[in-house]
């Protein structure tokens, strides 16, 4: 029986997405692990690999379709003996599906949301013709250890595999039959039509969201909406830092490193997070999960939206590896190249606009992290100082916080400890 080849989830966050390229044709012949097609996210152009072996039998999405919803079946997939002549796609099947799984679930990187899952409460991957094969035989998938590709399960592994106790279909759907309807989302606003009738008389250009930006607006506004912000101000002095930074940056000259003032605001804020360990935190629905290591996500700018990627264990990396990295991962982000592990993760943000003379603002929080710093630009300030005014080159920061993870004393503790790693630089280095 032909397997349907799912648009897969590529990462957590990805609803849609577009085919961008066909790596093999109708068929072909295939085995797990085999690269299928090349996938865009809204973050990035994604290898997408089989799971199962067989024969292509038919493309059912063409290469360069976009807003190719997750789970949309994309291809069909033939076991041994089977004919593509034999195999009928209606056009009905270039539709979304419902989210939950088939017997004949797809061919797929990423397993369907309501994957059956092991006694730990993790999820169980396995391909869906060893779900089928497990379903017949009544084998407990939770119990079997998987061979193909990041453990999944595989037609071998269930093949060989002694019956267990399988749950029966209807049972396992019957939790989600009797869940109470969600209720409706907020209105977001006039609709599309109220707002084109608005300006039918003026001279407009309409320009299409892509996957980036409707997810960037998606989150943003569950952002503002569902994490209760509040901002706490502080300015710094960066006088020393200019300094200092001149000093090590003539030292690492024949090195062919430069070291930027975002590097060294990254730093801070790594070492603040180990001082302030109670804030370097995420906020997980019904907890509040607290991580060891300082793992900082900056915000880059790319034409379209933005990328977070994140520097992970910023603690223990010196000025100079921590500016390399930024460089490659800023350079990757621009031409979309990052992966998923790249820009997921980490507790805390930076976002830096000062090089755009942007002297204060507030940034957004990108759950689930528990905060974010919004860096404005180094002025020329009067500051007084032992009863003197001295010009002093003047930064301002505005720390965004999550007030379910962090309290005003914390925040304002983490927020001292970064003003005062960078108005005294050097001690970034013990």
């Amino acid at each position: 029986m032909a397997t349907e080849i799912l648009m897969p989830a590529l990462s957590p966050t990805m609803e849609e997405g577009t085919l961008a390229k066909w790596l093999v044709k109708e068929g072909d012949e295939v085995k797990a692990g085999d690269i299928l097609a090349e996938i865009e996210t809204d973050k990035a152009t994604m290898e997408f690999e089989a799971v199962d072996e067989g024969k292509i039998g038919k493309i059912l999405i063409a290469e360069g379709s976009a807003g190719v919803k997750v789970n949309t079946p994309i291809a069909l997939l033939l076991e041994e003996g089977e004919s593509a002549d034999a195999v009928a796609a209606p056009a009905a099947k270039a539709e979304a599906k419902p989210e939950a799984p088939k017997a004949e679930a797809a061919t797929a990187a990423a397993p369907a949301p309501a994957a059956p899952k092991g006694a730990d409460g993790n999820r169980v991957f396995a391909s869906p013709l060893a779900r089928r094969i497990a379903a017949e035989k009544g084998i407990d998938l939770a119990g079997v250890a998987g061979s193909g590709p990041h453990g999944r399960i595989v037609k071998a592994d269930v093949e060989g595999a002694k019956p267990g106790a399988a749950k029966p279909a209807a049972a396992a759907s019957a939790p989600a039959a009797a869940a109470p309807a969600k209720a409706a989302a907020p209105a977001a606003g006039p609709s599309a039509e109220t707002i084109l009738k608005m300006y039918a008389d003026r001279e407009t250009t309409e320009v299409a969201l892509d996957g980036m930006r409707r997810t960037i607006a998606a989150r943003l506004t569950e952002a503002k909406q569902t994490i209760p912000h509040f901002y706490l101000r502080k300015s710094a002095k960066l006088d020393e830092l200019m300094k200092f930074r001149a000093m090590l940056n003539k030292q690492l000259e024949s090195r062919g490193v430069k070291l930027s003032v975002n590097d060294f605001i990254i730093k801070a804020c790594a070492l603040a997070l180990q001082e302030v360990p109670d804030a370097n935190a995420v906020w997980a629905g019904d907890r509040i999960l607290k991580l060891k290591p300082s793992d900082v996500a900056v915000a880059v700018a790319i034409e379209g939206g933005l990328f977070t990627p994140v520097l992970k264990d910023a603690q223990q990396k010196t000025l100079s590896a921590l500016s390399a990295e930024m460089k490659d991962l800023a350079n990757r982000a621009k031409t979309k190249k990052l992966a998923p592990h790249e820009y997921q993760g980490g507790s805390f943000a930076i976002s830096n606009l000062g090089m755009f003379g942007i002297e204060n603002f507030d940034a957004v929080i990108n759950p689930p992290h528990g905060a974010i710093l919004a860096v404005g630009a180094g002025i020329q300030t009067p500051v007084v100082e032992n009863g003197e005014v001295v010009i002093r080159n003047v930064m301002s920061m505005t720390l965004s916080v999550d007030h379910r993870v962090i309290d005003g004393a914390l925040g304002a503790q983490l927020l001292d400890a970064i003003v005062k790693h960078l108005e005294n630089p050097m001690g970034m280095l013990a």
